[in-house]
């Protein structure tokens, strides 16, 4: 076992993480908070458990106000908080959204009800809560195109997909935003314009709960299954804590319990899944540090780069993959090439009389030690190349944040990424190195 990589080691930095960046700041005493509180008050919800607080690891989030412990319940957010499809369906928006059709998406409806309430400023029955949300968001969707060309090959082309969905979501919305002109006295397109508009989509994105899908008439056919949760949605995410989280038809409230302990005044995290951190960049426009679920992912044309290119097998080798999903999501981590990886480079590197073996390397089989070593170096091959790339880029990111100070926040969030994914890197070559031992 490599040295740093055992379940002491990870412990022992957990804990050092936490007591070096748990400690926070608390910001209850803001004025955006107390009302807040109020508002929540009024509407059957108080906390004695949690506070608003500012940490130097994560920024804002909620501490702790006494020890948790495990199987708690942390929080317990009436219904009546949630901002859901129902609500938006209840307010002024209600008689539109009925009688549009084709009838609008959840997703629009949602969107539609925050910007309005936003634009509708101190006559919102909402202010508190909209008074707390970001401003801005870091998803690429939201980054200048300078910063989205620094991404991950892989991740760059999500993003670019997520920004063309955003945009026909707003170009397919016009109309049904043009038909609300009777509720306001500015003109709709200026309330509902596109940067509005993105703004409400990364609020639901990146901050909605699940819900038990529900189906209403007046509404698409698409999954009605978001909710937005006031206060709840300041807990942030560690890959490293487990919680129980959902709404209870019984009581009616949306609860989360911990399967974790808190100290007094640490943050208290929630886990959003176990997402690697381009997932986690993509979604909700940041990066985990020490993320276990982090990886490197291998695009098919690196995946055979270092093949021979005389074989005259590899096409039908690589549609075998192709055909039985081994193509995709074959990457690095922090304990070294995945099974998935090694396994399609070791079906690659079949010789020619060895071609029939093709299914015993799927289940698992050693085929020969001359497989396996062949299939090591060039996993090695590849993680070096990476490595090379990987440096190459955070020298440019860093060039980058020298020349365009303006976009020095986005810039350090790629930075970040790029960073993180060399640890991997370099984790995954000594692996590899010890692996290889075994031949030598």
């Amino acid at each position: 076992m490599q040295k740093g990589k055992g379940r002491t080691s990870r412990i022992r930095r957990r804990k050092l993480c936490r007591s070096s960046e748990s400690r926070g700041v608390n910001e209850s005493y803001k004025s955006e908070f107390i009302e807040l509180r109020k508002w929540l008050k009024d509407r059957k919800f108080q906390d004695s458990n949690l506070v608003p607080a500012r940490f130097p690891g994560t920024g804002r989030g909620l501490m702790s106000q006494t020890s948790l412990q495990e199987g708690q319940m942390i929080i317990s957010l009436p219904e009546s908080c949630l901002l859901t499809t129902d609500t938006v369906i209840r307010s002024y928006l209600g008689a539109y959204i009925t009688k549009w059709k084709p009838p609008p998406s959840p997703l629009l409806a949602l969107c539609t009800f925050l910007v309005s309430e936003k634009h509708a400023g101190d006559r919102s029955l909402w202010k508190p809560y909209l008074e707390i949300l970001p401003k801005a968001y870091t998803c690429p969707v939201c980054l200048e195109p300078e910063v989205v060309n620094l991404l991950p090959k892989s991740l760059k082309a999500k993003a670019e997909e997520q920004r063309a969905h955003v945009q026909e979501f707003f170009a397919s919305s016009r109309d049904f935003f043009s038909s609300l002109q009777p509720l306001f006295a500015e003109a709709v397109d200026s309330i509902f314009s596109y940067s509005a508009l993105l703004w409400a989509w990364c609020t639901v994105n990146t901050r909605a709960v699940y819900l038990r899908p529900r189906q209403r008439e007046c509404l698409s056919a698409e999954p009605d299954t978001c909710a937005l949760a006031p206060y709840l949605d300041l807990l942030n995410h560690s890959p490293h804590v487990q919680v129980k989280a959902a709404f209870n038809e019984e009581t009616h409230c949306y609860e989360i319990r911990t399967t974790s302990r808190w100290r007094k005044h640490e943050e208290v995290f929630i886990c959003y899944g176990p997402h690697d951190n381009q997932r986690l960049f993509l979604e909700y426009g940041f990066v985990s540090a020490h993320n276990p679920h982090a990886c490197v992912y291998v695009p098919r044309e690196i995946l055979v780069k270092y093949l021979p290119s005389a074989d005259k097998q590899m096409d039908k080798k690589i549609s075998i993959l192709k055909d039985h999903g081994y193509i995709e999501n074959l990457t690095f981590g922090w304990d070294g090439p995945s099974w998935r990886l090694l396994t399609a480079l070791k079906l690659l590197s079949l010789e020619a009389e060895k071609f029939m073996c093709w299914r015993k390397v799927l289940l698992g089989e050693v085929i020969s030690d001359t497989n396996e070593k062949t299939s090591l170096d060039i996993a090695q091959k590849i993680c070096y190349y990476f490595i090379e790339e990987t440096t190459a880029m955070l020298q440019k990111v860093s060039r980058t944040k020298d020349e365009k100070e303006a976009l020095i926040n986005q810039l350090t969030l790629v930075e970040s990424l790029w960073t993180e994914e060399l640890k991997i890197l370099r984790a995954s070559a000594e692996t590899l190195h010890s692996l290889q031992t075994a031949f030598t």
